[in-house]
């Protein structure tokens, strides 16, 4: 059980550091919007963390860095000790740490383990010591934290949750075998359980999968999280005849086209309860389905599930619905059917509050539904259609609220890639070119500090998003539109690509194929999952930064990238944002995870998230 001591919510969640470093010519943001924050009526529960320190080495030196919690006072200091084997703490610190939640211990004897913990400081008083890590003798220098697995097969996804109630994010793998199965690790690496999904799982077609098969094409049909906020995270999962839970026990029945959604204990992997996917189109076979966490009425999470199935060999039936957890009986809400409503879906969903009144609201490339599984809008009359990739974020601190970007793939009217008010759905730009083209990438994401708020791009040139300028129009030279991830510590993005963690250069770009290299993740026994991504992206360790997460080539590790970069800007942990939290419960085609503030060059000090434990 946790161990660590919780504070109160009463202050900012930058230092007077971090305040320094950001002060740089800033653009208005939400924090300074007044009809925006009294718009949000709602205090959401989301997971009462620990401190979550993590120790790398970084040549002769270790890196150490905690997270900062959502609700911290404002005035919250830190310092750091350290154990050589096993010990007295020593106190490495000169004056309580107000800056950046990091430390660099330069004076650490590599050739001995070295544990390491932080003690909060308020009011002058040291507080509760959180729990230590340990950086273990002649430890190999990298920027990783490794995590033994059992051996078995590939891997393509990770979720991440914790399963155990300690505080600290444990890991839920998928193999890619066949039959596929789910396993359980604590986030040291203690196996709890697995899933075996059974013979429904063997077609594997990324397409028409079974009714069992998760984790092909953009479909998941798994997700993690603390469900009835009991402290102890649940394992959601797709299931049909013939899935073996966790205990042991099988699930039967003689139609293997039916499907449910279960409830996992996620200490056992045994069954809780589960609920009927609804049999509207069970006419033409099992559905695929993403899974996605939401806080639909503001305050309790949700899971929505957005399903496929295809008629015959053309159009496809859609339907989402919405699933609630009281940790006895799992309901659904409500469910939608596309049916002839034009409303384009994309390859992943995206689960945000988009007007900013404290309810989530769910996100598909050309559509939106309310938190009550209604229409709010659709961008068919605007000319969406199908396409690979969008975002949600606030891309324009000047602008109220949030605004989407999207891609299109081979749209008659020559529609490439559009932004719009994502409250409203009003178009606010669009790119159109002459002929059809697949843009199969789009990121957005502040690369360019020159201009205020993000830039997107695509294949068809990179923009700064508020003003729709042209900032790179040679395409060879601009950033190739994959994933983002805040590595480095300064506030604008680097670009995780095939393996490679890049940082672009708007004043100096290179050739898209030969960025400036921060990390290579195979340089390190990495083995690039699918499209040459992670298995998983979230800030899940230490400060504020993202870790991405990779298996070994065996298998049998799952390897934790996590930064051994100084910074003094100081936020809140990620994990605390209620939009970064919802994107990472959703995978599909992996695309980068935002916050519901403006988190780039020239941002000011975000609120604190409207959140309880």
């Amino acid at each position: 059980m946790k161990t660590f001591k919780r504070l109160p919510a009463i202050g900012a969640v930058i230092g007077l550091a971090a305040a320094a470093a950001l002060a740089v010519s800033a653009p208005t943001t939400h924090a300074e919007e007044p009809d925006a924050v009294e718009a949000q009526a709602t205090v959401r529960t989301m997971e009462d963390l620990g401190r979550s320190v993590v120790a790398v080495r970084n040549g002769s030196s270790v890196f150490v860095s905690w997270r900062l919690l959502g609700l911290d006072p404002g005035g919250i200091g830190f310092n750091v000790y350290r154990s050589a084997n096993g010990g007295a703490w020593t106190k490495l610190n000169s004056s309580v740490l107000t800056g950046g939640t990091n430390y660099t211990d330069t004076a650490a004897v590599l050739t001995q383990a070295n544990s390491y913990r932080v003690v909060p400081v308020v009011g002058g008083a040291e507080q509760t010591p959180s729990g230590a890590f340990t950086l273990t003798a002649n430890h190999a220098d990298e920027p990783a934290v490794r995590i033994p697995l059992r051996s078995g097969g590939p891997v393509k996804f990770t979720w991440t949750g914790d399963l155990n109630g300690d505080g600290e994010y444990d890991y839920v793998v998928d193999r890619q075998t066949s039959p596929q199965s789910i396993e359980a690790y604590t986030g040291t690496g203690q196996f709890l359980w697995s899933v075996n999904l059974g013979p429904n799982s063997t077609n594997q077609d990324n397409i028409e999968p079974g009714s069992a098969t998760i984790d092909v094409g953009h479909w998941d049909g798994v997700t993690v999280y603390d469900f009835n906020s009991d402290g102890y995270a649940e394992v959601a999962l797709k299931i049909a005849d013939g899935v073996v839970f966790g205990d042991g026990q099988t699930w039967t029945h003689a139609d293997d086209n039916r499907q449910w959604i279960a409830i996992l204990d996620g200490r056992t992997g045994a069954l809780r309860n589960y609920a009927g996917i609804p049999q509207d189109h069970l006419a033409d076979g099992p559905m695929a389905a993403q899974f996605g966490v939401g806080y639909l009425d503001g305050q309790r999470p949700s899971l929505v599930v957005s399903m496929k199935n295809r008629i015959g060999s053309g159009a496809f039936n859609m339907m989402i619905a919405a699933y609630s957890w009281s940790g006895q009986n799992l309901t659904q809400q409500w469910k939608w059917n596309r049916g002839s409503t034009d409303a384009a879906d994309g390859h992943n969903i995206r689960i945000v509050d988009v007007d900013g009144n404290g309810t989530d609201e769910i996100a598909h490339i050309g559509f939106v539904l309310n938190g009550d599984g209604t229409l709010r809008y659709s961008l068919a009359s605007q000319g969406v259609q199908h396409g690979d990739r969008f975002h949600i974020a606030d891309m324009d601190p000047a602008n109220p609220g949030l605004e989407g970007y999207g891609v299109q793939q081979d749209n008659a009217s020559g529609l490439r890639e559009y932004y719009y008010d994502a409250a409203t759905g009003q178009m606010i730009w669009q790119h159109v070119l002459s002929g059809t083209a697949d843009v199969g990438r789009g990121m957005a994401g502040d690369v360019d500090p020159r201009h205020p708020g993000m830039e997107v791009w695509s294949f068809d040139g990179l923009y700064n998003a508020a003003s729709n300028t042209l900032t790179e129009p040679n395409t060879s030279l601009r950033p190739w539109p994959q994933l983002g991830l805040w590595w480095d510590g300064d506030t604008s993005i680097e670009l995780l690509n095939d393996g490679k963690l890049e940082e672009w250069d708007p004043l100096n770009p290179t050739p898209t194929n030969s960025l400036p290299r921060i990390e290579t993740v195979t340089n390190y026994g990495a083995a690039k999952a699918a499209q040459g991504g992670p298995t998983l992206v979230g800030d899940l360790l230490g400060d504020w930064r993202e870790e991405a997460v990779y298996t070994n080539t065996a298998y049998d590790q799952l390897i934790v990238f996590t930064t051994d970069k100084p910074t003094t800007t100081r936020l809140y942990t990620l994990a605390h944002n209620p939009e970064y939290r919802n994107c990472m419960t959703v995978h599909g085609y992996m695309q980068s995870h935002h916050v519901d503030y403006y988190l780039g060059s020239g941002m000011t000090t975000p609120p604190a998230p409207p959140i309880t434990y």
